[in-house]
């Protein structure tokens, strides 16, 4: 702590630079902390998937419905132990902005099928027994002021009612939960009763979206997946069946490789730090090499020079890519207000600020062991002299 002054000392002895520099760590963790929850959010599917979950989709293409009557056959299937489907129903509350995934699904399955997700038990069970009843997420429910026991209007973009009309009502029944924070991003959605759903529309009644399976043997899904999509070879809705965690990767990449574009991305801003910042520290050093010598003469041994050189890169990276990663949490709440919960909840986890520390300290390893190692061989005559 005694060479705290020096050291402080030595990092503002320019402050106008040495400000910039801080400014210019910090919006580089800035980003860093933007483009790595984008990241997490993407993969938050992936990550959540359960290992014991399969998903059923029309074999060539993911918006084609597949009959009910299917249920029953899969349920038959060795290694299956449970059956769910839902319905992209495709919604809108109030305006164009207000966009949100609305699921028309069996309530007693589909709930059954995520025991991750949590809900009161009277919920669960009003959600049950109620034809008209739908559950929403708990962020959903905050956000648009949404209380138990309301009318819940919301349209429909792909499914008309019988009478033509897309403005759809339902009874908010249910608030859905999740405990895991990663999970809770899945939550923002409303579930609707598939038996009221598809009695009361235009069109395709008696088809549902896609299935999910719960299996017993997670080392056989490959296997059941095989034997599912079996039954219905040669038919007329032939299907695809694979792990959720394979499907959840498979749509994620269908908007793009989001985790190489941030790698990418990182990877440039990062070598622009790592050039800016060092060519600062190299210069400020240069502007101070008596001032070295004089420390080496009134006893400061070689290895103390030098630790207090390398010092002032890693306070200046800590400090700079700290002020950076809070400036994301900070800023994260009020971007994920503005999406209309059509993108997953945006955050910086506790890897990312690992991430984020091991990344300051590896830059100021490369940015401060170069003018360190200087210091080290400094000769104080030579110095001294202006050499």
């Amino acid at each position: 702590m005694r060479y705290l002054p020096l050291l402080w000392a030595g990092l503002f002895r320019k402050k106008t630079r040495t400000i910039l520099t801080l400014l210019s760590v910090c919006v580089a963790f800035l980003l860093f902390g933007l483009l790595h929850a984008v990241t997490v959010a993407f993969e938050s599917g992936a990550d959540s998937a359960d290992a014991k979950r399969l998903l059923t989709t029309a074999r060539y293409s993911i918006i084609e419905l597949l009959p009910m009557a299917y249920l029953r056959r899969i349920e038959q299937v060795p290694g299956v132990v449970g059956v769910a489907y839902a319905e992209w129903f495709g919604a809108k509350y109030q305006n164009e902005s207000n966009a949100f995934p609305v699921f028309a699904v069996d309530p007693q399955r589909y709930l059954d099928m995520y025991p991750e997700f949590t809900i009161p038990y009277d919920q669960r069970d009003a959600f049950v027994k109620t034809r008209t009843g739908a559950v929403v997420g708990t962020r959903l429910a905050q956000r648009y002021g949404w209380k138990l026991g309301q009318k819940l209007p919301i349209s429909s973009e792909i499914h008309p009612k019988a009478d033509g009309s897309m403005s759809w009502e339902f009874d908010l029944v249910g608030i859905l939960d999740a405990d895991d924070p990663t999970v809770r991003g899945n939550t923002d959605v409303v579930l609707i009763n598939s038996a009221y759903f598809d009695e009361a529309r235009q069109s395709n009644k008696g088809r549902t979206g896609w299935y999910i399976e719960r299996i017993a043997d997670p080392a056989q899904a490959k296997a059941i997946a095989a034997a599912i999509d079996a039954l219905f070879m040669n038919s007329p809705d032939e299907t695809k069946t694979q792990p959720e965690k394979e499907f959840a990767i498979g749509f994620a990449k269908q908007i793009g490789d989001i985790g190489a574009l941030v790698l990418r991305i990182l990877a440039a801003v990062f070598f622009t730090i790592l050039i800016l910042t060092g060519n600062t520290m190299a210069q400020s050093i240069r502007e101070r090499i008596p001032e070295f010598a004089i420390l080496k003469t009134i006893g400061f041994s070689d290895s103390r020079v030098t630790v207090l050189v390398l010092a002032e890169a890693v306070v200046m990276l800590l400090l700079g890519s700290g002020l950076g990663m809070l400036a994301a949490t900070s800023l994260l709440p009020a971007m994920n207000g503005t999406t209309g919960g059509r993108f997953p909840p945006l955050f910086v986890t506790g890897s990312t600020w690992l991430m984020a520390l091991g990344m300051a300290l590896a830059l100021a390893l490369a940015i401060g062991l170069p003018p360190a190692l200087r210091a080290w061989r400094l000769k104080i005559v030579e110095a001294l002299s202006g050499h």
